[in-house]
């Protein structure tokens, strides 16, 4: 059943760009509910942008921490475009260990480029210094958050950590399934595609989405449904090529190229994913994507480039080259908006586990890859709240009796 109050209450982990315009945008939308345009969905099982409040959030940077989020999303080192400056939200901002969440390439940018971490939190950050890394005043900020979770009474946790995170997202997953709260896992992490992950989840009780968010009009989507057109008319896919540049943080963060192996993964995963659900093989087609450049003058803007080689009929050449400019945080925020009811209206329907339909569309590696159709129709009969073949089975009392 739908809750009284009609509210979804969210925590947000990093108080980056991408939380800058979900805040931004669930307050415009609120504020101007006749509008929806940009919106992929206006209701999702009942619920609007206006049912999403959020409560708390977490960062390392000393001009976010102790501030309310109105605050926060605006302080640097965030660049996105400002298109709503009438925030509302005084949820507090929380302090949150570092643990390997932050590059220690970035300390040699100018500050309004890159996190200044907290001086009282540096002793847990593990790759500045292995050595003076701090387990007992991390495990300190794990109760002092556990505490913090449950007095705000958070149901939805927003993973927005830096590429890379991947002992801060678990430690941050760990803490979901003490407290039973959903995770829509952001980044490229693999907790919702990982099956040990998700059957911690399973067991107990709870719906994610996951791993590493696809943006709303950005270089995956239309990286898949290029690829997807290709096989659909007959074509074969010699080559395919994205690159992408930036500005923000996200770019600055992923200039330390060990950062970035699972990125790469993660963005290469849509592309071949269109390949292996058809059974196609890639063995002679050369797909790359990824990040290529740091240009701190892009700011928030992103540029992609695509290169398509194909064969058509007979054999004929067909090339297509393209180029896509987004503004690479409020792309993110149009989908993130839909992830957050669709795992809440999960949670009220008692599913649990990674949600396919809808982490297939909003996420770059899901747990199950679908064509861009399928998982549409995925997502529509969850916003319907009406069960299908795949969400029957995720059903708590159909897992129970599965066991």
């Amino acid at each position: 059943m739908q809750n009284q109050e009609k509210k979804i209450r969210v925590a947000i982990l990093g108080v980056g760009n991408c939380a800058s315009s979900l805040v931004q945008g669930v307050e415009y939308y609120t504020k101007f509910s006749d509008k929806t345009s940009g919106l992929m969905a206006d209701d999702i099982g009942g619920y609007k942008a206006a049912d999403i409040e959020f409560v708390c959030g977490f960062d390392v940077d000393e001009r976010k921490i102790g501030t309310p989020l109105k605050e926060a999303i605006f302080a640097k080192p965030n660049c996105t475009m400002v298109l709503n400056a009438d925030i509302a939200s005084e949820a507090p901002i929380y302090r949150s260990p570092v643990i390997d969440g932050v590059s220690p390439q970035m300390a040699a940018y100018p500050e309004a480029n890159r996190f200044v971490i907290k001086d009282e939190l540096k002793n847990t950050d593990i790759l500045k210094d292995g050595v003076s890394y701090d387990k007992n005043e991390v495990n300190a900020l794990r109760e002092e958050i556990i505490a913090q979770l449950r007095e705000h009474q958070a149901e939805v946790l927003i993973n927005y950590l830096p590429v890379g995170s991947q002992q801060a997202t678990e430690f941050y997953a760990e803490i979901c399934l003490e407290l039973g709260i959903s995770l829509v896992n952001c980044i490229p992490v693999f907790i919702a595609s990982d099956p040990v992950w998700e059957q911690r989840f399973i067991d107990a009780g709870i719906p994610i989405i996951g791993d590493d968010m696809r943006s709303q009009f950005g270089a995956s989507i239309v990286s898949q449904m290029l690829q997807e057109l290709a096989f659909e008319r007959g074509h074969h896919v010699k080559a395919h090529i994205q690159r992408n540049v930036g500005g923000n943080t996200d770019f600055l963060n992923m200039e330390d190229k060990n950062r970035l192996k699972s990125k790469k993964i993660s963005k290469e995963n849509v592309i071949r994913a269109q390949n292996d659900i058809r059974g196609i093989s890639t063995e002679d087609s050369f797909l790359h994507a990824g990040p290529s450049e740091y240009i701190a003058f892009y700011g928030d803007n992103k540029v992609a480039n695509f290169r398509l080689e194909l064969e058509g009929f007979m054999g004929a050449p067909v090339v297509f080259d393209a180029q896509l400019s987004v503004q690479d945080s409020p792309n993110s925020a149009g989908v993130v908006i839909d992830a957050i009811r669709y795992v809440y209206v999960a949670r009220e329907l008692g599913l649990v586990g990674a949600l396919r339909g809808p982490s297939a569309s909003t996420q770059k590696t899901p747990p199950e890859q679908m064509m861009f159709s399928d998982a549409i129709y995925e997502c529509h009969a969850l916003a319907k709240r009406e069960l299908t073949a795949s969400t029957r089975k995720q059903l708590k009392v159909a897992v129970a009796q599965a066991i």
